[in-house]
């Protein structure tokens, strides 16, 4: 199991004894978490497995029933509104409103986050998220993928220090796919913490540096990537989820 953060490093997150059910069914049971600030985490799991349910709790969209979370130095329960400035999350959900443009949906957004030189920064997501021509789109009229990519601009747009991905590649195709993986690599350049979920190792072993597998419920394995192979990663998957990668 990996160890705790070197000398000069800190905790970006803690999850700590964490519980989530959902209609009595328990989806995560006692999880421990903890990121250092600067590292890309990449959470391998089967379907099911609660990957969604946990970048949820991390986000403040939801609650645990039990154990606490701490973000930036922040309680989640009693700062969920200022820990919410230090993430940028992209679930399945875009979060984006259907009947504005994602000009406007972008504007909103930025308004939220109290944003400086907002136009500016606007157009600097929008340019590097490949989405300058659809910025006067309704996100209605969009693609899956461009909508994706819309919700990657909104996730970027107020420059946050914790990115909490959840299978961000769904809906890509390869184009995009391509451009937001050069996204990623340049934003763990930038010392960006970044938690992903994702089924896709390709992308969760060649960007993240620590990888962990959630299985029943807990993170039951996590280590540092450097010292593992492909092949040697797929035989541990196996042996907690019981299924191929």
């Amino acid at each position: 199991m990996m160890s705790g953060p070197g000398s000069g490093e800190a905790w970006a997150i803690e999850a700590l004894g964490i519980t989530k059910s959902f209609s009595r069914r328990p989806v995560l049971r006692n999880l421990h978490l903890k990121v250092a600030e600067g590292s890309f985490l990449t959470i391998f799991g089967a379907n099911g497995s609660g990957k969604t349910t946990l970048i949820k709790l991390l986000s403040t969209i939801a609650r645990p029933e039990t154990g606490s979370i701490v973000i930036a130095g922040m309680d989640t329960r009693e700062n969920a509104t200022q820990v919410r400035r230090h993430l940028g999350v992209i679930l399945h959900q875009t979060l984006l409103y259907d009947d504005l443009t994602v000009q406007e949906n972008l504007r909103f957004y930025g308004r939220m986050f109290d944003v400086p030189r907002l136009e500016e920064r606007i157009a600097f997501v929008a340019h590097r998220g490949g989405l300058n021509s659809r910025l006067l789109h309704p996100v209605r009229t969009l693609s899956r993928g461009l909508q994706q990519r819309a919700a990657i601009c909104r996730a970027l747009l107020h420059d946050p220090a914790i990115l909490l991905l959840d299978e961000p590649e769904t809906g890509l195709d390869r184009h995009a796919s391509l451009a937001f993986w050069n996204t990623l690599a340049s934003l763990k350049e930038e010392g960006k913490t970044i938690v992903m979920t994702t089924h896709n190792m390709e992308w969760g072993l060649n960007l993240g540096d620590q990888v962990a597998i959630l299985a029943e419920g807990r993170i039951a394995y996590q280590e540092d990537k450097a010292t593992l192979s492909r092949a040697t990663f797929d035989g541990i998957y196996h042996r907690y989820t019981e299924v191929s990668p």
